[in-house]
């Protein structure tokens, strides 16, 4: 499980062929970059992105952010590939794209043994065939570098041929069960693309929704995301006034040992007390990168 917070507000997609787009990265707000070799490059240029992934890694320069590689499928002419030269990138995370049970997950784990122990793998929940797989692709995070899942709901929509609007209606049991699943196994999710870039009001909604399904962030597919994005997933003035006050009522000599106590006229347990801390620990981690 995730010990420790890390801030997966906001994680942008580029494609890995766009030299100008990565150096502009190095600069963005967004907790995570995402160099992206399979859905947003096309298939004659697919090496050509491979190499400038590689190139960029070893150029550096992104501070903070976690940066991570989406390699293409398992199956795929440039998969294996992939995996073999991201392998010893220096990527924090590979993200491997339409998994269809927990069996990608093991090939993938296995094709990154060279890696370094802190290299992650990243799940793309987007294909019909991993839903009712949840649990079980999630349980692999105990035995492999699994950690975070990420929602692919572009691919569901049109695997499943549904309308994909801004309430997502057709999706939300299955966002759900992601989160579950992925809560259940002590990995981090983030939820998928608002394909609307140009109106945030739409964007904000669907981030808004997105966190109160519990999700730790979102991906984008554009800069302007980044920031009412990172508003969305920070815990609010609100939150951590609820935190400090919790975490105060539990210090008191007198709750020692108490399982519950009173925190302004509500009642809290312990586990609100952790929900408190987790606040406070996510806070202090967003500070401290700012």
């Amino acid at each position: 499980m995730n010990k420790i917070p890390r801030p997966r507000r906001s994680a942008l997609y580029l494609p890995a062929s766009n030299a100008r787009a990565i150096e502009k990265a190095r600069n963005l707000p967004a907790d995570v970059i995402i160099l992206d070799l399979e859905d947003a490059v096309a298939p004659e240029a697919k090496l050509l992105a491979r190499e400038a992934a590689l190139t960029a890694l070893r150029e550096g320069g992104f501070g903070p952010r976690e940066v991570a590689i989406r390699v293409n499928a398992l199956g795929t002419l440039w998969g294996a590939d992939d995996l073999a030269a991201v392998a010893c990138s220096g990527a924090d995370a590979v993200l491997l794209p339409k998994v269809y049970g927990a069996a990608d997950i093991d090939a993938a784990h296995a094709a990154l043994a060279a890696a370094p122990p802190s290299m992650q793998l990243w799940a793309m929940i987007e294909t019909c065939a991993c839903i009712p797989q949840l649990n079980a692709i999630a349980a692999r995070g105990s035995s492999t570098r699994l950690s975070l899942f990420v929602i692919g709901v572009n691919d569901l929509a049109r695997e499943m041929r549904a309308h994909l609007t801004p309430a997502r209606t057709p999706f939300l049991p299955m966002l759900s069960l992601a989160v579950a699943a992925a809560r259940a196994h002590g990995l981090s999710i983030l939820d998928g693309v608002c394909n609307e870039f140009r109106d945030l009001h739409v964007f904000g909604a669907e981030a808004e929704q997105g966190l109160l399904f519990g999700f730790d962030g979102k991906t984008l597919i554009h800069p302007n995301q980044i920031t009412p994005c990172n508003a969305v997933f920070s815990p609010s003035a609100d939150e951590l006034a609820w935190a400090d006050a919790v975490i105060a009522a539990f210090a008191l000599p007198e709750n020692a040992g108490k399982g519950a106590v009173q925190v302004d006229g509500k009642m809290a347990e312990l586990l609100h007390l952790e929900q408190a801390r987790q606040l406070r620990a996510i806070a202090s981690a967003i500070a401290s990168r700012s």
